[in-house]
């Protein structure tokens, strides 16, 4: 994931963008990639994240992750199959290296239904969540 499969220069901005794509825990807004990669990058307005992040879908570097919340997150597209977690709490989404249905692609359900993937996201709260703190 270098970012320069669109024919497009690589600049410092576009390297930030890319790592704090990669190195999430979970799917990304575009105003929270903004927000990260502003830690290590002077000038990176908000524009640039939006062009780099279309640039990124463009080359299938990304793809697009709409949760229940509405709000389209970004995450890059080799993770493979996994869920989702979303926090009730603070609102961050995390990515579970796991599954936690067990129905194969192909499988016909009652009324002839086929399935040809799913999607799956668990809501609760994080470790990590004053709002989990408070129930323990």
């Amino acid at each position: 994931m270098d970012g320069t499969r669109v024919g497009q220069r690589q600049t410092a901005q576009r390297r930030a963008i890319l790592k704090v794509i990669r190195d999430a825990r979970g799917p990304l807004t575009v105003e929270h990639i903004h927000k990260q990669a502003m830690r290590g990058t002077r000038n990176l307005g908000i524009a640039t994240v939006y062009r780099t992040v279309k640039l990124l879908l463009q080359s299938r570097q990304v793809k697009p992750i709409t949760l229940p919340d509405g709000e389209t997150r970004y995450e890059p597209t080799d993770l493979g199959h996994h869920c989702y977690f979303y926090c009730r709490g603070c609102g961050q989404v995390y990515d579970l290296n796991l599954c936690a249905v067990s129905i194969p692609d192909g499988t016909v359900l009652p009324g002839g239904y086929r399935v040809d993937g799913h999607d799956l996201t668990l809501h609760g709260t994080c470790p990590k969540c004053p709002r989990a703190a408070k129930k323990r």
